[in-house]
């Protein structure tokens, strides 16, 4: 498991994580590889959410794959058509406000998206681990206003650290996830 950057450092302190962040936690640092080659890893993660046949290569956006796969190791349930960030605003159930281990889809130029987990949020910004982020597994600042959906994973009973984590704004702010 790679270091998280000083300024999340605290995430690996809380116990017990929701359980889509720690298994994104756990890959954090992921990289697809430039150029016509493809990181194996990413590759093994379409295999075993069962999306090979659509996702052949690590340069078609991923952060959906991420997601599906968290969510399936997670045991939570996989939207419909996983791989376009967008669907990821049908997962769970709507939230007004955004805490740890949510669910949050973004919009993006020409009607793209985006989707990661909520780790905290400064006065203008989420704080997101997410996929395909600057070609990795990250943590990037996102914008609010750019915020379409706040999503609730499904719990029996949410762990107690998941709720509102207010951080200093640090860190540019990411205009482009991929």
């Amino acid at each position: 498991m790679n270091p998280l950057p000083s300024a999340y450092g605290w995430i690996d302190d809380l116990r017990p994580l929701p359980r889509m962040l720690d298994e994104a936690r756990k890959l954090y640092g992921t990289l697809e590889v430039s150029g016509p080659a493809n990181n194996p890893i990413i590759i093994d993660w379409a295999k075993e959410t069962g999306l090979a046949k659509i996702f052949t290569a690590d340069s078609i956006p991923w952060c959906g794959l991420f997601m599906a796969l968290i969510a399936k190791r997670g045991g939570k349930p996989v939207v419909e058509g996983p791989l376009w960030a967008r669907n990821w605003a049908k997962f769970g159930k709507a939230a007004d406000k955004g805490q740890l281990g949510d669910v949050l889809v973004f919009r993006r130029a020409h009607g793209s998206g985006h989707v990661g987990l909520y780790v905290g949020e400064d006065y203008g910004a989420y704080h997101v681990l997410g996929g395909n982020q600057s070609d990795g597994v990250t943590i990037s600042r996102i914008a609010k206003d750019r915020c379409i959906s706040v999503r609730r994973p499904p719990y029996r009973k949410a762990p107690v650290t998941a709720k509102p984590m207010l951080l200093a704004a640090t860190g540019i702010l990411s205009v482009n996830e991929a």
